[in-house]
């Protein structure tokens, strides 16, 4: 069965993590993609996080499925190059600055006249217009300016960030979206092809819910609240017998009376007051304190098991080691292994989101620096004369 973006041609300018990320997701799904990097150095990604024989295992996540091309786009021949694969190419992705492309005489307008039907995905910290667009933005700005730093942490102490690069990846994904939404558009509009502007902190504060519409009604800033999720009661991680933490959300109406059984408070459950969310929220402390005395009675394993009997949603904290061993992520082949290309076994996440009929696939790992540079260059007629003096000089 064809994948749904086969035929789908993309070029990749960008470095690190929310272009290439888009990327990653675009080719599992079918896409050719062919990923330019600086020549010697390559992208940035390549040494970030934990390496092995040189080169982060990450790397073999971001880059499966892309093709390798060394340019130097600081250089005319390269610039040239590139502007004959994007002329060529369906969807182009880059996540430098604002200004980049157009001080290498990839500008949009130049572009366009290259390529009528190409879609275009631009990330950046604060987006292509505005005050803030000539700003350094990386996702850490992204989350703080979003309005998620703020609200990372334990009250009165300092804000933490989530373990990850989450402005960066959320940007992937809303970038994800934009180019098949350009793609649909292209379809039904006879061919013709646009521009995406992704920031990351749009990206992030797309996610804050409630936050904004409250403070325009009600003066309310939100604060840290820790474990806890302001405003729905009960959801909370409760401390088990053996120190680990069960994470119990009984914040439906009907949960609420199963989970008030359980844990024997039938005063609890009887109460009027509590019958609804509005109600919880006001007296969350004695409820969440009903919670945490029954919970330190037993192990966690214990605590889930009887809440899991109960139909009541709970789950506990996962680590790496639990991810690994867990059986529904391998259920869901969410769990794929994999080699280095030494040999290594490695294990790689797997692909989301599932699709019934044409789902996503890995079908090349990733490549090592350069590796399909003459392949593509050999495509575009520039032989292999030109291509030795191109290397001679740092240019591929």
């Amino acid at each position: 069965m064809q994948k749904p973006l086969q035929g789908i041609k993309v070029i990749e300018l960008g470095q690190l993590i929310a272009g290439p990320f888009a990327a990653k997701m675009l080719g599992e799904f079918g896409a050719d993609v062919i990923k330019v990097e600086p020549p010697g150095s390559g992208d940035p990604l390549r040494k970030w996080r934990l390496l092995h024989d040189g080169t982060s295992v990450w790397w073999a996540v971001s880059s499966r499925n892309k093709r390798s091309v060394t340019l130097d786009l600081r250089e005319a021949e390269a610039q040239e190059v590139a502007r004959r694969l994007i002329a060529e190419a369906d969807v182009l992705i880059e996540n430098f600055r604002p200004g980049t492309l157009e001080g290498w005489g990839m500008d949009w307008e130049t572009l366009r006249a290259l390529n009528p039907g190409l879609i275009m995905l631009r990330v950046s910290g604060y987006g292509q217009t505005g005050p803030y667009r000539d700003r350094p933005g990386f996702g850490v700005i992204g989350e703080a300016m979003g309005g998620l730093r703020h609200l990372s942490g334990e009250p009165g102490r300092t804000p933490v960030r989530v373990g990850v690069s989450i402005g960066d990846s959320l940007s992937a994904l809303h970038g994800v979206i934009g180019v098949l939404m350009a793609l649909r558009h292209r379809e039904q509009n006879g061919g013709a092809g646009q521009q995406i502007d992704v920031a990351l902190y749009e990206s992030v504060f797309n996610m804050m819910e409630s936050l904004i519409p409250e403070y325009s009604v009600f003066d309310v800033v939100r604060e840290p609240a820790g474990s806890s999720l302001p405003g729905i009661a009960p959801t909370n991680a409760y401390r088990c017998r053996d120190g680990r933490y069960a994470l119990i959300a009984g914040n439906g109406d009907s949960i609420y009376q199963r989970l008030m059984a359980l844990i024997e408070r039938p005063d609890l459950a009887a109460d009027p007051a509590l019958a609804h969310n509005d109600g919880r929220v006001r007296q969350v402390e004695v409820i969440d304190g009903a919670i945490s005395a029954w919970a330190a009675q037993h192990d966690l394993d214990d605590v889930l098991a009887r809440l899991t009997e109960a139909r009541i949603p709970a789950g506990k904290i996962y680590n790496a080691a639990d991810i690994a061993s867990d059986p529904h992520y391998r259920a869901r082949d969410m769990l794929l292994d994999s080699h280095l290309d030494d040999g290594t076994p490695v294990t790689l996440p797997g692909i989301v989101p599932k699709l019934s009929v044409t789902p996503g696939s890995v079908e090349r790992p990733a490549p090592t620096l350069g590796q399909h540079t003459d392949e593509v260059l050999e495509s575009l007629g520039i032989d292999a004369e030109r291509r030795a003096q191109w290397r001679s000089r740092g240019i591929i």
